[in-house]
């Protein structure tokens, strides 16, 4: 998928209002280009009108040195005022407008267009991401960027998936393909929040069915939750350490701090965001999901902005691929509903930018647009990473189908294959294929270096011989170098990219001529 990347930086030395934007990567060679600008006045007063009305959000004072206008006092209206209802939604449109205009000017817009046309004509969509390196300015919605009224936020638009990104970072580590979602839910304190009733949500969501309803529920991906309430930062970097997942979601308080946030697991138990990012990176994690307060916005020293102590950013800069957060307070019912909405996608093995996208469309259905809540989840990714959080449909094996013919139900027999080492260890072989590597995608793993990722397979057939049924097992050679041996009366022979029956007691080597023999067996039920 064509990826855009836009940075927005302030320049040193040439004055507090004067800001560089630029495209730090394109999906074509002369899409890298710049642009000088000045921070408008109009914007200092449209943002400080947006503080006044969604009161109890955005504390952090206006861009340094951009307005001389008191952020506490009452500003005067920049829309004529209506009622509330109305004036709160134009008020939303003019700052999406607005920022807009003042990011996508010239060559940049140039850029933008360009990229949106390469990605159309590879019937897909624009994956677009902006880097705000300018803290100062990470608290305003950049998600309710809108070309003009009338058009979708550029958060929500059907042919761009946005979010937020950090080129400063660590390289991310080998991720995985996990056939399905892995999460460990950790529920910190408690205080007056509703952590129960969305662990109960989350996991509902992930048991039922998708409810796009009708035959298309087999798209979703199996799911395994794990909770934990208000582990101490030793137990949760030891479940951690277990591999076992790849999402992470805490529940809880948060507040703001230098390094990353500060978590609240417990009533005297903290943990800190740069902490927790190092354990996340070293341990499979791709995405990190926090409902909490402040995940996405900066700490602040006598109310202006720390550079990079936001949780997402220190997260992302750490090498985590993907960090949810919310750039300000979410009420419970709001919170509910966004997890609901992006649970369902995420299972529906939908990229990770794509599901924020989803569940934002379904916070403004519900709370409606002129209220701040589908602004407030705030979505960073890592540069390198392409969103993708479990197997696609293209990427998963095919799902084995049932093969039995009549009458092989009441046969009592199982077909085996173990070492002839002894160690009591013994392989059930799968009704119709069984896999046979070094890598653990495999159905029996074997993990020497001689052993190829993808060594041999196991097939069973269903045959009638008259009126008998028959079921027969066949070895079909599949390694690099045809390291594959089988015991025959003569001593062992090679085969290569071979299919040979077995027999039970057949013995076999893979890899080496050294390791030792597997042997084939026909045990009862």
């Amino acid at each position: 998928m064509p990826s855009l990347i836009l940075a927005i930086s302030r320049l040193q030395n040439t004055g507090t209002d004067n800001f560089a934007i630029w495209v730090v990567n394109a999906p074509y060679p002369s899409g890298n280009v710049l642009r000088d600008c000045v921070w408008p006045t109009s914007l200092n007063e449209v943002w400080g009108e947006w503080c006044q009305m969604f009161s109890g959000h955005s504390r952090l004072d206006l861009p340094r040195g951009l307005s001389s206008q008191n952020p506490d006092a009452n500003p005067e209206p920049i829309l004529p005022r209506g009622q509330r209802g109305s004036y709160s939604s134009r008020l939303m449109q003019h700052l999406g407008i607005s920022l807009w205009r003042w990011v996508f000017e010239g060559n940049i817009l140039a850029s933008l267009e360009h990229s949106r046309g390469i990605a159309n004509g590879k019937n897909t969509r624009l994956r677009f991401r902006l880097e705000i390196r300018d803290p100062d300015l990470i608290a305003l919605p950049w998600e309710t960027m809108q070309r003009e009224a009338g058009r979708s936020p550029m958060s929500m638009s059907q042919n761009i998936l946005f979010s937020r990104t950090t080129c400063n970072v660590e390289p991310l580590p080998i991720l995985r393909k996990d056939p399905g979602l892995n999460i460990l839910l950790v529920l910190g304190e408690d205080d007056d929040l509703q952590l129960e009733e969305e662990a109960k949500i989350l996991s509902q969501t992930l048991a039922e069915g998708n409810t796009l309803g009708g035959n298309l529920s087999y798209i979703n991906a199996p799911c395994m939750v794990k909770s934990l309430v208000q582990p101490t930062p030793q137990e949760l970097i030891s479940e951690l350490k277990t591999g076992a997942y790849n999402v992470f979601f805490y529940a809880g308080h948060g507040l703001p701090d230098p390094d990353g946030g500060l978590l609240l697991l417990g009533p005297d138990s903290t943990f800190n965001g740069m902490e927790l990012a190092q354990a996340l990176s070293r341990t499979g994690v791709k995405l990190a999901v926090f409902n909490a307060c402040w995940g996405a916005q900066p700490a602040a020293i006598d109310r202006q902005a720390v550079p990079y102590s936001s949780l997402a950013e220190v997260m992302i800069r750490q090498g985590v691929p993907a960090v949810l957060g919310m750039r300000d307070k979410i009420a419970d019912h709001e919170s509910h509903t966004f997890i609901q909405a992006f649970s369902q996608a995420i299972r529906a093995r939908k990229p990770i930018d794509e599901a924020v996208a989803d569940a934002r469309k379904q916070l403004l259905t519900i709370y409606k647009f002129n209220q701040p809540a589908w602004t407030l989840p705030v979505l960073y990714l890592h540069p390198d990473f392409n969103g993708e959080l479990i197997q696609t449909f293209e990427e998963g094996n095919t799902e084995l189908p049932e093969t039995s013919l009549p009458g092989f139900a009441s046969q009592s027999h199982v077909a085996c294959l173990r070492p002839t080492s002894g160690n009591g260890k013994t392989w059930k072989l799968r009704p119709v294929i069984t896999r046979i590597g070094r890598t653990i995608e495999n159905d029996i793993v074997i993990p020497a270096p001689s052993v190829s990722k993808h060594h041999a397979e196991i097939l069973c057939r269903n045959i009638f011989n008259g009126s008998q049924p028959v079921r027969t097992y066949y070895l079909q050679e599949k390694s690099t170098y045809g390291t594959t041996w089988i015991l025959r009366s003569s001593g062992w022979q090679q085969i290569h990219r071979q299919e040979v029956t077995l027999e039970p007691g057949t013995q076999l080597k893979f890899g080496s001529t050294r390791s030792h023999p597997w042997e084939f067996v026909i045990e009862d039920s």
